[in-house]
This record gives structure tokens, sequence and C-alpha cells, in this order.
């Protein structure tokens, strides 16, 4: 958490964050380790965000260098603090000090804000080791190492020892699969609705012209009974009409009857003769 503070050097070092909890978490690891206490003071931006701070000066500050053998040059991952410890404990300590995570109901998306290059590039290659693919890019100065795929931030959070975190992540996916399907299938629907009820439609129009010029009592028997059918379920499908004869036939048959109707129906519009095949 101290080497990814926000200001870090021998004189003085800031810890802030949003999150009164991760605030609170730092000073009491601090007093623990140090056996100094150090207060959470309250900052507040002009976007109305509320930051926590821990402030270390002086004497103090020096000592936190020391301690963890940083440099004052540069910051950088001590692979030999982590080997000692856990690099779940060290992730969890980084996260918790520049991280954060989207909500996924809107988009997946987990981050780290760090201070410096060096750090990003470190990290994103620790999270590597892991099987977790992350990237970097510059943000308002800020060095970002990103993680988009729901499945790498499912297991980062689990890597970190937030496993609660990851089953509501693994909930929220499930509900929006479910929801992404069923709006496919209801626009799936709506569509062929459409689709049926503008080919009724023109059915009927033919059958209506083919009345009104020829009479449907003139026109063969099967051609009759499909276009009555028609007349009276704009509604129905192919297969349900097929279904309803008195003599059941398959939808391709009722669609090709369909389709004998049309052509005896353009030929009315052309001016031809409108003979029955």
């Amino acid at each position: 958490m101290i080497l990814f503070c926000r200001t870090l050097s021998e004189e003085y070092i800031c810890f802030q964050s949003e999150s009164r909890t991760s605030a609170e978490l730092f000073r009491e690891l601090f007093s623990a380790v140090f056996k100094k206490e150090i207060a959470v003071g309250e900052h507040i931006r002009k976007n109305g965000t509320v930051l926590h701070t821990c402030e270390i000066e002086a004497e103090t500050a020096e000592a936190v260098f020391v301690r963890y053998r940083l440099s004052k040059e540069n910051r950088a991952i001590d692979s030999e603090i982590i080997a000692t410890n856990s690099l779940g404990v060290f992730t969890a300590g980084v996260f918790l000090a520049c991280g954060s995570v989207n909500d996924p109901a809107k988009e997946y998306h987990l981050e780290f804000a760090c201070p410096e290059e060096g750090l990003a590039v470190q990290l994103a290659t620790l999270l590597g080791d892991i099987g977790v693919t992350a990237k970097t890019m510059l943000r308002r100065g800020q060095h970002i190492v990103y993680i988009k795929g729901s499945e790498s931030i499912e297991d980062t959070l689990t890597f970190i020892g937030a496993p609660q975190c990851t089953l509501e992540l693994i909930n929220t996916k499930i509900y929006k699969d479910i929801r992404n399907k069923a709006n496919r299938i209801a626009n799936c629907d709506a569509a062929n609705i459409d689709k049926v009820v503008k080919a009724a439609m023109k059915q009927i129009e033919d059958i209506k012209l083919i009345d009104k010029v020829i009479g449907l009592e003139n026109i063969s028997q099967e051609l009759r009974e499909v276009a009555q059918l028609r007349l009276e379920n704009i509604d129905m499908s192919l297969q349900e009409i097929g279904e309803d004869l008195s003599e059941p036939i398959s939808r391709s048959g009722v669609n090709h009857r369909f389709k004998k109707l049309a052509k005896m129906a353009d030929e009315i519009r052309g001016g031809g003769g409108a003979n029955e095949k």
C-alpha cells in the first residue's frame, strides 16, 4: 500500500483513497507495524468526492524507507519482499491503494492508477504471471494498469482475496447474459411476427383482387380453401393454415398455393388473363 501511495518521499508520505475503509485499514496496519498513531483526514474535491487521507512526515517517513528498503530515486517492487509474504496479499494492498472496479452491470473494467510508469509496468508483468491479461495507458498524468475481460477480473478478485466480489460479478454476468438472450428472442419474435403480418396482408390484397375480378368461386377448390382461411385469419401461420385444411398439407404446400394466387393477381394487375394452373 505504501509503495503505491500518491506521494512517497523520505520527508512526506501521503495515502489517499475515496474509500474510508481502505484509509482506516492503512492507519491500523501502519500503527501495528511502526507503533505510531496517524489520523485519517478528509479532503473534499470540487466535484464533491471525498478523499480520505493518511499523512506520514519527517522521521517516521524516513523510517518507512529504511524498513522497506525503498529507493530515493525511483519506486520499484521488491521481489524478495513479495516472495517472503504473498503475491496475493501484495496485490490486494495495491488494489486498496490505487485500484478500482466498475459496476459490472455497465461494463467489465478493473484498474490500478499507478503513480509511476515503472510500477505500472512491473504490476502488469506480475498480473501476467498469474495468467491475467493487463494493459497499460497514460491518463491525466497517471499510469493506468487495466483489465477488461470479465474472466480476468474474476481471477484477479479471487487472487486478492475477494471471492464474494467474484461471485457478485459472476451473478451479474449471468443476469446480463439471460437478459440479452431474452431481448434477442423478443426482437426475433417481433421481427418474425411483423414478417408474417406483412406477408398475410399481401396475400389478402391478392385474394380480394382475384375475388373482385374473377370471383373465388371460379378458382380451384384447393386455392379457394386457403384463400378463405387467410381472409378469416390474418394472424394464422402457413403451418396452421395447412393443418386447418380439409386435407392437411405441409407449410411448403400452403406456400406453393399462395404463390399461385399471387401469380394470378399479378397477371390481373398487368392487364393479362388470370389463367390458373
